[in-house]
């Protein structure tokens, strides 16, 4: 089930890779579309909503700070909230590394965005 879902991620970022993306797909000046792969605003996919994840962090300086210190899992509030999340803790770093890392700001301003406009 974990290569399944690591192979439909990985799928879903190449499909995307250079196409241009709906205006509604940017959110803070961030293109969120490949986050849709793996998250929703009001449920849990293959990552957690991020309503979940706005609600743990509370602002997008706190979630940029986490994303700025490197994104160690044991900063991640989410896990330690709910600790079935750390098995995708992997997942989320290499998506975190290609998709976030140098854009951490624009990155944690856009999940909150989405969560105000109720759609990624």
């Amino acid at each position: 089930m974990k290569k399944v879902m690591m192979m439909a991620a990985a799928a879903a970022f190449v499909m995307g890779a250079g196409v241009m993306a709906p205006a509604d797909a940017h959110a803070g000046g961030f293109n969120v579309k490949k986050c849709k792969a793996c998250h929703a605003v009001g449920k849990k996919k293959v990552g957690p909503a991020w309503k979940d994840v706005a609600a743990a962090y509370g602002s997008a300086d706190e979630l940029a700070k986490v994303f700025k210190d490197g994104f160690k899992v044991g900063d991640r509030k989410v896990i330690a909230a709910n600790g079935k999340w750390k098995s995708k803790a992997g997942m989320m770093t290499g998506q975190y590394k290609k998709l976030i890392k140098g854009h951490e700001d624009e990155a944690a301003k856009a999940l909150f965005d989405a969560v105000a406009r109720g759609k990624i």
